[in-house]
């Protein structure tokens, strides 16, 4: 008996051959196993119980890294006489998943702690279950020749291992080790190299302690990296950054570190844990010595554990837990190369902690929560992206979806598959929007892949928007389809969910181009993958000074006082913020409401989160998207079951009474916690109305972990189905997904 077998999914990169050939041996059959662009290859012959006992195996239990999407099984006549791995084949088309960097195993961490290992302190040691993937290719299949480490030639050590299909490291496309791969080099602020491989390392801790500001390579670009218990350090860092309290992310030794500092659960400590190595929200202890600048009015605290064999080896020395936050300029992407560090950060860190392997595609740490004891993702990015779905359905021409403009991603889709790429950032500025076309470029070339259609946002300013119809320009033949951002939404929680029929949406973000023209965020849908009727909406409301009103809430609190309330009555009334205007500031501002001037119409729940903050004295600029979200979620008391009035009055949802209750009430956190519940009672009850109806939660106000958290809790109660995107992100990053699911046969 023989049969022949094609794995598709991420199956490169992870070890499949080399445990398709032990598992092929274990079971006394014969044939071969090889690489090509679209999957992996078998061909085994021997006796039916044995082939049958295979595929359960192949099937139920592949590498750790491998995700099998499909497997197609046909009947052959051919006998073999032993099994070989063959080295890759080329065909015409390349639809493998590229896969995601993934952090250092801890076979791997025994190596490099093991004095008889050759691999002893070796800082970029891994192996085929562990290590970088995406940030290293050039294209697939993936092959050692396609990465960044195409130059370094194997010892006898590394290259007897990477031979030998017993060995984890066989055909582990970034093996090395200190004498034949890439190492670490420490250079000061004057460019001048000091130091060299371990040596550079124990340096680079001891400058950390020291006070120092350092930028460490990483798998997908530069961390800055500080003492996180140094406020002077601190201080300097978010001077020169521009970030006066966004918070920072902190890398500990290792979970029993980390309990002297935050609380976690058994679900998030295995998720801190796991081969991802994602930052994870957490809330914070008292009386523990992280500076009190770290995360300002904020009760949680980014953490996250060591990735790479560096970052141990870092630990080692360190005395403290460290920031590691992206290196960049504010608004650009993340730095891959020591020579833009000392361009662009060269006033900021007193050190580089650089190696020569080249990072072919920057990747960000992903960012994640857990709400109920389901996963909520903020940034998806290492180890999780690029991330393959698989879907039911298929489609008939080759899609390019730009997703949105605001935490761009975008997708490729064709067969039964869509590829979203990693988070790439905002396009707001030159280097951004450089980053994401390059990006898009590359997984052009990965694939060999010519969009026969272009997917985009309506808004007419995004530069996601701009660059479908350049492309589109460039090539008449290009189709182009525009998708409403909110149904966008929908369609990427339809998507990862496999769900076709009708569902409530609520979309609940900061802004979206709606089909009136006007600034939706405040949405409710009857949905489903053809075609969406918007139910409900938020009463619209005016954006004083349009885009500055993002930046500043207090313009968006004025606006509604304006809404409802008489221009004597405004100036008379007992708020904190109105005393951060001139009275002709107010009076004048008023005139532009009267008059509609640079005041677009919005139904944004995510500008509303704005006003209430600033209505409550709690802040009046952002400095960061969500801000007044956390600070709302921040001073959230359980305790407080009441709730503001609303009026849900045909389609609107009129939250009028709620600000005129609200400017009257002094207490911020009775504010912000009648302000969550009224949220909540909002979504039950226009669910209500719609019993029948399973619920999709959608859009970024949909990460507020307190208000997930309550809805998840009480529709239980009421047993209605919910779904929320677990595996991508809820806010725009999940955009250029449902954009190319909508275009499924």
């Amino acid at each position: 008996m023989s049969k022949k077998i094609r794995v598709y999914g991420t199956v490169q990169g992870v070890g499949f051959r080399p445990f398709v050939y032990n598992l092929a041996i274990k079971h006394n059959l014969y044939g071969y196993v090889n690489n090509d662009n679209i999957g992996v290859n078998i061909e085994v012959s021997g006796e039916p119980t044995d082939i049958s006992s295979f595929l359960e195996e192949l099937k139920n239990n592949p590498p750790p890294l491998a995700v099998i999407e499909d497997i197609k099984i046909e009947d052959t006549n051919k006998q073999f006489f032993e099994f070989k791995i063959e080295n890759s084949n080329s065909c015409d088309n390349k639809t493998t998943t590229i896969p995601s960097d993934i952090a250092i195993c801890q076979d791997c961490i025994d190596d490099i702690f093991d004095k008889n290992s050759f691999r002893y302190l070796y800082p970029l040691t891994n192996c085929t279950n562990c290590g970088p993937r995406y940030s290293i290719i050039k294209t697939v299949p993936y092959d050692r020749k396609n990465t960044s480490l195409k130059d370094f030639t194997l010892c006898k050590k590394c290259q007897d291992e990477f031979e030998n299909p017993k060995n984890r490291r066989y055909h582990a496309q970034v093996i090395s080790c200190e004498d034949c791969g890439p190492t670490t080099f420490l250079y000061d602020k004057n460019k001048k190299l000091i130091s060299k491989k371990i040596d550079a390392i124990n340096l680079a801790s001891k400058y950390i302690n020291d006070g120092k500001i350092l930028a460490i390579k990483s798998m997908g670009g530069f961390h800055i990296v500080c003492d996180s218990s140094n406020d002077k350090t601190i201080i300097k860092l978010r001077e020169f950054k521009k970030r006066a309290t966004k918070p920072f992310a902190v890398m500990f030794k290792d979970t029993n570190s980390l309990k002297e500092y935050a609380k976690y659960s058994q679900i998030e400590e295995n998720i801190l844990s796991s081969k991802q190595r994602p930052i994870v929200l957490l809330e914070k202890k008292e009386n523990q010595n992280l500076s009190n600048f770290l995360a300002p009015n904020i009760k949680k605290i980014g953490c996250f554990l060591p990735n790479s064999a560096l970052h141990y080896l870092l630990f080692e020395n360190l005395s403290n837990p460290i920031i590691a936050t992206s290196a960049n300029l504010k608004g650009e992407p993340i730095i891959t190369t020591k020579e833009d560090v000392f361009l662009k950060l060269g006033n900021l860190v007193d050190f580089v902690l650089d190696y020569n392997r080249e990072i072919v595609n920057s990747c960000d740490d992903s960012i994640l929560q857990v709400v109920n004891e389901k996963i909520i993702k903020l940034r998806n990015s290492r180890g999780y992206a690029p991330h393959s779905l698989k879907i039911d359905g298929k489609f008939s021409k080759k899609i390019l979806s730009l997703g949105a403009n605001q935490k761009s991603t975008f997708s490729i889709a064709f067969d039964n598959k869509i590829i979203t790429s990693p988070y790439l950032g905002d396009l707001d500025s030159i280097a951004s929007i450089e980053n994401y076309k390059k990006t898009v470029e590359d997984f052009l070339y990965f694939y060999d892949f010519v969009p026969e259609i272009i997917v985009c946002d309506k808004h007419p300013k995004y530069e996601s928007t701009k660059f479908a119809f350049e492309l589109k320009e460039k090539n008449q033949n290009l189709k182009l389809v525009q998708i409403q951002h909110h149904y966008a939404h929908v369609l990427a929680v339809l998507a990862e969910k496999s769900f076709k029929k009708d569902v409530l949406a609520f979309c609940f973000d900061g802004t979206g181009y709606g089909d009136d023209k006007n600034i939706w965020g405040g949405e409710v849908f009857i949905a489903n993958k053809k075609e969406y009727k918007r139910v409900n909406h938020l009463k619209y409301f005016k954006l004083l000074g349009a885009e500055l009103a993002i930046k500043e809430p207090k313009r968006v609190a004025l606006s509604l006082l304006f809404d409802n309330f008489t221009l004597e009555e405004i100036l008379d009334l007992p708020l904190d913020f109105l005393k951060l205007f001139e009275e002709f500031e107010i009076k004048n501002l008023y005139i532009l409401w009267q008059k509609s001037l640079n005041s677009p119409l919005s139904s944004s729940f995510g500008r509303l989160f704005d006003a209430v903050c600033s209505l409550a004295n709690i802040l009046h600029i952002q400095e960061f998207e969500g801000q007044t979200g956390l600070y709302l979620e921040n001073l959230y008391d359980e305790n407080i079951k009441d709730a503001f009035t609303y009026n849900l009055t045909d389609d609107i949802i009129d939250i009028s009474p709620m600000i005129k209750e609200l400017v009257f009430e002094k207490d911020k956190k009775i504010i912000a916690s009648k302000f969550i519940n009224t949220l909540a009672n909002i979504v039950f009850e226009i669910s209500n109305l719609h019993k029948d109806l399973p619920i999709v939660l959608s859009g970024g106000v949909f990460q507020n972990k307190t208000l997930v958290g309550i809805l998840l809790k009480e529709f239980k109660k009421m047993n209605r189905r919910v779904y929320l995107g677990e595996k991508y992100s809820s806010n725009d990053e999940s955009i250029s997904l449902g954009q190319a699911f909508f275009l499924t046969d």
